[in-house]
């Protein structure tokens, strides 16, 4: 089993409508995806009742218990593992980095965030994981001088995963919905982003050589 943390020190860069969007995409591509909701405010959970089916299994958890956890999926066959984290949280964002063969940073294209995502960085480092940058909530016009400051700061600190993700009404409509943005549009541009953004991850995955199909509970 594969495991994808998203983690960053910056509240509100996105990770849970991202995580519960690519949980679908993951899917819908034929992989049997647990979602683990790290997270005090379990929006995920709430996101789950919304959706209102079984084919998606969302289970809250502890920074203590989430080892053990990704231990019982991978021998349930789950394939892969999608964890949601807290911002301004680090033994949780630690834990879940512990846990993870690749952990997902978003960052919105501002300073603030930026600034926080040099310090998961650093973080991530120390730890020696194995980590992307996701620029995530772009304004739509992509080709402007916020976004490209936002790319060349990202790729500054190591890898930027493709594709840029936009600011677009879908996701918004999906994470309220319980829906992922391939469920709610389609044919639409979030849904081609997130399916794209699954395919990157999933080859930057395949290519990592340390990551061990499973990792042992601490």
């Amino acid at each position: 089993m594969r495991t994808i943390a998203f983690v960053t020190q910056k509240g509100g860069s996105g990770k849970s409508t991202l995580a519960s969007s690519l949980a679908i995409a993951a899917m819908e591509a034929g992989e049997k995806v647990c979602v683990i909701d790290l997270d005090p405010q379990a929006s995920l959970v709430k996101w789950a009742k919304a959706r209102k089916r079984a084919d998606l299994p969302v289970v809250a958890s502890t920074p203590g218990k989430v080892g053990a956890l990704v231990q019982a999926l991978a021998k349930q066959g789950f394939t892969y593992a999608i964890l949601d984290t807290p911002g301004a949280d680090g033994d949780v964002g630690a834990a879940a980095a512990k846990a993870a063969d690749l952990v997902v940073i978003p960052s919105r294209p501002n300073a603030f965030d930026l600034w926080a995502s040099a310090q998961t960085c650093a973080s991530l480092k120390s730890m020696r994981r194995d980590f992307v940058f996701l620029l995530n909530q772009c304004p739509p016009a992509q080709q402007t001088a916020r976004v490209d400051e936002g790319v060349a700061a990202l790729e500054s600190l190591g890898g930027l995963i493709s594709p840029l993700v936009l600011s677009r009404v879908d996701y918004q409509e999906a994470a309220r919905a319980g829906y992922g943005v391939t469920e709610v549009n389609p044919s639409g541009p979030a849904a081609d982003e997130i399916r794209a953004l699954w395919s990157s991850l999933k080859r930057r995955i395949s290519r990592l050589k340390n990551a061990a199909p499973t990792r042992k509970a601490a």
